[in-house]
């Protein structure tokens, strides 16, 4: 009889506790500036006050904690109200709750920047966040299609997506803040969102 796996309670929390203060030194380390060159496992070993190999342990490469970072970020940052707004019986409504739900998102936690930023010098992690986008451009791609009418053409509806895709961004919400308030942004990007997907319903 082989013998059985046995993990203790203790230990498991133990890990997740340490998991958890590594994660939030993370996004501590990016929030208070350090250059996102110098982000590696060694700074932020040293910012939770644990070894590196603790560190390599849970998470295995820079690119993964870039990675846990994000997810963390994005569980506290209100996206989980998007599955609500999707919900929403009114397709306009559901896109302005969308553009909402994202702009406070991006404006939540300055972590969110350097993370993006970290796409130029980390081509996996920017592969990783590539993929995360994605899925904000199949949530547009349902409101989108629940705007058109059945005579828009593929091409049309395509140019929408794509276009409501790039103003629903971090880069693009960061360009538009310069000089407005969050809440004008949102505004703005929510006018535009609607202008692109406008002529779909005709």
């Amino acid at each position: 009889m082989p013998p059985r796996n046995y993990v203790s309670p203790a230990r498991s929390a133990a890990a997740a506790e340490t998991r958890d203060r590594v994660i939030e030194a993370a996004a501590r380390t990016l929030r208070e500036g350090e250059s996102i060159a110098r982000f590696s496992l060694d700074t932020v070993a040293k910012a939770a006050g644990v070894t590196r190999l603790t560190v390599y342990n849970q998470f295995g490469s820079r690119r993964g904690l870039l990675e846990a970072v994000f997810d963390d970020i994005a569980r506290q940052g209100g996206l989980q109200g998007l599955g609500d707004a999707m919900a929403m019986p009114d397709p306009y409504a559901a896109l302005d709750r969308v553009v909402e739900i994202f702009c406070a998102f991006w404006n939540r936690d300055p972590a969110v920047g350097r993370l993006h930023e970290a796409m130029a010098t980390d081509p996996e992690f920017a592969q990783a966040l590539i993929e995360r986008n994605e899925r904000r451009r199949k949530l547009v791609r349902v409101i989108v299609e629940r705007i058109a009418a059945k005579t828009a053409s593929r091409r049309a509806r395509q140019d929408a997506v794509d276009l409501i895709f790039a103003l629903t961004s971090h880069a693009m919400f960061a360009m538009l803040s310069r000089g407005r308030s969050a809440g004008e942004v949102c505004r703005l990007v929510q006018s535009a969102c609607r202008a692109a997907a406008d002529p779909l319903s005709r």
